[in-house]
C-alpha cells in the first residue's frame, strides 16, 4: 500500500477501534432513517483477504454492495488500481456515498471508483454484464434478491465474497448460502475469515 493508501486506512483502523468499544445503539429511523453513523466495517483481515482476491484478477470489474463509509471500497479501489480494473460500489445512503468518496480521494483512488446511490437490486439490473468480483455487505435480506440480480451479469471465473456468515450469521444468511450454492457452475466454500466469508467462484467454462 502507499502512504496515502496507508493512512486513510489507518484513520479507518482508529474508528473501526473506537466503534467496537462503544455501545451499539438503533440509529433514529431505522435501518433506512439515513442518521445510521456505524462503519459496520469488514475489519483488517477481510480486507486484505478481500485486496489479494480481486487483485488476482486481470482488470477485473468490481461490484461491492454496500460501500457503507468506504473502507471496503478502498481495498477492493487499491486492487482495481494495481490490476487495471475498476470498482463500482453502491449504497442506499447518500451521506455514507459521499464520506466514502471524500476518503477515496484522500487515498487517491477516486478515479478508479464509480459511486452509485439507490436500491442495489434495480442498479444490478441496470448494469451491463462483465461482472469479474462481487462483496456482498449490505442488509441481510438483500443478499439472496443481489445474487439474483447480479448471477447472470457474471463472467467465467467471477469470485463472490459474501460477509457475515458467521455472525452474526442468521436465517437470511444460511439462505443466501444454499442460494448461491445452488447456482449452475458455482463452486463454492465458508471460510472462518473475519466475520465469515462465503467465497464462491463461476467456473470458467
Amino acid at each position: 500500500m502507499d502512504g496515502r493508501i496507508q493512512d486513510v486506512l489507518d484513520t479507518y483502523h482508529t474508528m473501526i477501534a473506537t466503534e467496537r468499544n462503544s455501545p451499539r445503539k438503533l440509529p433514529p429511523g431505522g435501518r433506512d432513517g439515513g442518521q445510521d453513523q456505524r462503519l459496520r466495517a469488514v475489519g483488517p483481515e477481510t480486507g486484505q483477504f478481500i485486496n489479494i482476491l480481486a487483485g488476482s484478477l486481470k482488470a477485473p470489474t468490481i461490484l461491492e454492495l454496500g460501500t457503507s463509509f468506504g473502507y471496503s471500497g478502498i481495498w477492493l479501489a487499491a486492487a482495481a488500481r494495481a490490476s487495471g480494473g475498476r470498482l463500482i460500489t453502491m449504497e442506499m445512503h447518500d451521506y455514507k456515498s459521499a464520506y466514502a468518496r471524500d476518503m477515496a480521494v484522500k487515498a487517491g483512488l477516486a478515479d478508479h471508483i464509480e459511486f452509485k446511490v439507490g436500491d442495489a437490486v434495480e442498479m444490478i439490473g441496470a448494469l451491463s454484464a462483465g461482472i469479474d468480483f462481487v462483496l456482498v455487505d449490505l442488509w441481510k435480506d438483500l443478499y439472496v434478491p443481489c445474487l439474483e440480480a447480479f448471477y447472470p451479469r457474471l463472467n467465467p471465473g467471477a469470485i463472490i465474497v459474501a460477509d457475515n456468515m458467521l455472525r452474526p450469521g442468521g436465517d437470511d444468511v444460511r439462505r443466501y448460502g444454499e442460494a448461491v450454492r445452488a447456482k449452475p457452475g458455482i463452486s463454492s466454500v465458508l471460510l472462518p475469515v473475519g466475520s465469515g466469508l462465503e467465497v464462491s467462484r463461476l467456473d470458467r467454462g
